[in-house]
């Protein structure tokens, strides 16, 4: 979190500290809100929202893709509605893209003529996944996946110490990932095997894995078995 006072210094705090939402304010020493983002060029962060006091900016505003703009003055609730309102489009924004190129991946990997399930040990598993980030398309290497966690409609990717929000339920994922490398453990949580460092069994059947990050995961009383197989324990 970040503010600047002028044109010069938003392009230098935004390059600095990439931030994904930017209130921008039309009217500022050394050049306008408009002239910040010409300069920031490839580097204006994902969502927009300009500050103003004249309404005649708006849609100069929208042209350039803003998610919102706020008329000054304004209080605490005008402030948190334009904030609620990005944060949702920009999750939107990263929820349809992703969940197209799951689809996509997914048909592309059935057998000819099957538009259900996967082929059982089909090799037409990607090594990527496509993340919208704004403007700029993310490949995130599968590779890179530690575990997933489901969230209602919605599922949340943890890779390379960053977590990715996608439109797409446990049971798309699990049917496009490779089964020898990822395993449901929980109804809501899928992990990358080789990830895994421990294994902690309660007496009570329960238990949890834990990830060489240091993150644990509980582990569903009916997959202790095929998590063993899987990691060739016994």
């Amino acid at each position: 979190m970040g503010e600047a006072a002028s044109g010069e210094e938003t392009v230098a705090a935004v390059r600095r500290l990439r931030p994904d939402l930017l209130f921008l304010d039309v009217q500022m020493p050394g050049g306008d809100g408009f002239a910040a983002l010409d300069a920031l060029g490839a580097d204006v962060p994902r969502g927009v929202v300009f500050v103003t006091a004249f309404d005649a900016h708006a849609l100069r505003a929208f042209e350039v893709h803003a998610l919102d703009y706020v008329v000054k003055p304004f209080g605490k609730p005008r402030f948190d509605a334009a904030v609620a309102r990005a944060v949702a489009r920009l999750r939107g924004e990263d929820a349809l893209s992703v969940r197209s190129t799951l689809e996509a991946l997914i048909a592309g990997a059935r057998p000819a003529g099957d538009p259900g399930t996967l082929a059982a040990g089909s090799s037409a598993r990607p090594e990527n996944l496509a993340v919208r980030v704004g403007t700029r398309t993310l490949l995130v290497p599968v590779a890179d996946v530690e575990w997933i966690e489901s969230d209602g409609d919605y599922a949340r990717i943890h890779a390379a110490g960053r977590v990715h929000l996608v439109n797409a339920r446990m049971h798309a994922l699990e049917e496009l990932l490779d089964p020898r490398r990822f395993l449901r453990i929980h109804r809501s949580v899928i992990v990358a095997l080789a990830r895994v460092s421990e294994l902690q069994r309660d007496e009570d059947g329960g238990g949890a894995v834990v990830l060489r990050s240091g993150v644990r995961l509980r582990v569903a009383r009916g997959r202790w078995d095929e998590l063993e197989r899987a990691l060739a324990i016994g």
